[in-house]
């Protein structure tokens, strides 16, 4: 009987993660504890924007902003946009909602939910509008000073088009700023960079096949040490999805590295290959036993 229990365990987790739902339109309980490495890239293009990620449990979410005739609205580029689909109508206020019926939280537990919005249009005045939009939803934000965080249910993160100086000289953020590998060369504020996000390809020659060499393993170690010791986290874009390769083994040896956060397009997949690290005893939290 004592050989059981394993087993038994093993099934368990594993219909845990299988029960997850493959239509999040279905999910009604909420995961207890986030993917704290996954990260929703282009979150827009789902079929349920926002619902999905919060049901896969991801920890991060991204989306694209454009400013046209004074609305924020979402999209990657200038053809797509649609101006029913507003910042505040596919996130903010689905984003309110939720955190008034759980408790001021996203996920009942202590870590915020990040949302990385990427400024395509104009970086002054797309944050201009962003900034005065955040602020009619500072309740559920994290606010940032130059000495002091003050936390919430939503951190904020302006990427893409950044005015680097306009955020820099506000006495009160809703919002931090997301650096590149550069900005760990030079000093900036307290609170000001949370986040180093990189393209892979201007700093690494592997495209996924096979493993890092040991010289690329080594830089992505260091780059990887110098982030934490700013105390930032570190995301890549454009990392390798090999056709003839595993994406499975890239998001590894990236996590192995310590990459924190991993830009994922198809969240089930990441949630199962979650599942199964963590039944082989790897300790990553977020893996829900609905």
């Amino acid at each position: 009987m004592k050989h059981l229990v394993p087993l038994l365990t093993f099934f368990l987790w594993v219909g845990g993660c299988a029960s997850a739902p493959n239509d999040p339109a279905s999910a009604t309980p909420m995961p207890s504890e986030p993917i704290l490495s996954g990260h929703s890239h282009n979150d827009y293009l789902h079929q349920r924007p926002l619902r999905e990620a919060i049901a896969y449990a991801f920890a991060s979410i991204e989306v694209d902003i454009h400013l046209v005739d004074g609305a924020l609205l979402v999209g990657h580029d200038a053809d797509d946009l649609d101006v029913s689909k507003t910042l505040q109508s596919l996130y903010l206020d689905p984003l309110r909602d939720h955190v008034r019926e759980h408790d001021d939280r996203v996920y009942p537990s202590p870590h915020s939910l990040v949302l990385l919005i990427d400024i395509k249009s104009d970086a002054k005045s797309t944050y201009e509008a962003l900034r005065g939009v955040l602020s009619q939803y500072s309740e559920m934000l994290t606010s940032y000073s130059e000495t002091s965080v003050q936390p919430g249910a939503i951190d904020v993160i302006v990427s893409g088009n950044r005015p680097r100086e306009l955020m820099m000289n506000e006495v009160v953020r809703f919002a931090t700023y997301d650096g590149r590998l550069a900005d760990l060369e030079v000093e900036v504020p307290a609170n000001f960079i949370s986040l180093i996000s990189d393209n892979w390809e201007n700093h690494f020659e592997w495209r996924g096949l096979g493993s890092l060499s040991d010289r690329e393993h080594l830089q992505l170690t260091q780059i990887v040490q110098a982030t934490h010791r700013r105390g930032y986290r570190l995301r890549f874009w454009n990392t390798p999805s090999p056709e003839n390769g595993s994406l499975e083994s890239v998001w590894s040896q990236l996590l192995d590295a310590g990459v924190d956060l991993m830009n994922i397009d198809d969240l089930a997949a990441y949630r199962d290959f979650v599942c199964v690290r963590k039944l082989s005893g790897t300790t990553l939290a977020g893996c829900s036993t609905r």
